[in-house]
């Protein structure tokens, strides 16, 4: 979820939206670049996710703050698996699990998203996938995730962009669920249907 921007010198803040620890306010010291998933997206999305978030298991491809992960977390999901190549940016996720006291409940992992859904135990019930912006990683994500069977049947799997990037390209048979602009952020929610050939 990396943005442009200056190099970080001071702590930044997440606060959780909804959900058991709503209004909690998380500190995080950001990587270059980094923002978490504004918060008038993160509010639309999981208002679009209400429905499916409880008992979920979740995947955050891309972590970064954590934001979405432990916004779903905090509605309902029953767990989370945090991937992101910085270690740092692992830890503080880390240390967010023991203060929300969530350290069963969230798996982290230091590496590239592709490498972990090479070997990933799936499937998921909804993946978050907000990669650094024009990085080309969104394509070849999707066609990993499909290719693994890492996406239950009806699953859903969140995918953010720059608003000037290109529309991803996903597996033919996912279905568009829903999608909105917000500022330079552009968000989508794709469903992986029941009856498609790839379906679990």
């Amino acid at each position: 979820m990396a943005r442009p921007g200056k190099s970080p010198t001071k702590q930044s803040t997440l606060r959780i939206i909804g959900g058991q620890w709503r209004g909690r306010k998380l500190s995080f010291t950001p990587a270059q670049g980094l923002r978490p998933t504004p918060d008038r997206v993160r509010e639309t999305l999981f208002n679009w996710l209400a429905p499916v978030i409880n008992d979920a298991r979740c995947l955050d491809l891309f972590a970064g703050s954590g934001a979405l992960g432990l916004e779903a977390l905090s509605r309902g999901a029953r767990s989370c698996d945090f991937i992101d190549t910085s270690t740092a940016a692992i830890r503080q996720i880390e240390q967010h699990l023991q203060t929300l006291q969530a350290v069963k409940r969230g798996r982290c992992h230091v590496m590239p998203a592709l490498t972990f859904l090479n070997n990933a135990q799936g499937p998921y019930d909804i993946v978050f996938a907000d990669p650094p912006f024009n990085k080309d990683l969104i394509a070849p994500v999707c066609a990993q995730l499909d290719r693994q069977g890492l996406v239950i049947a009806d699953g859903l799997i969140y995918l953010e962009t720059a608003t000037e990037d290109p529309t991803p390209i996903v597996p033919g048979h996912w279905r568009l669920h829903r999608d909105k602009v917000a500022g330079e952020v552009a968000y989508r929610l794709f469903e992986h249907p029941a009856d498609s050939p790839q379906s679990n």
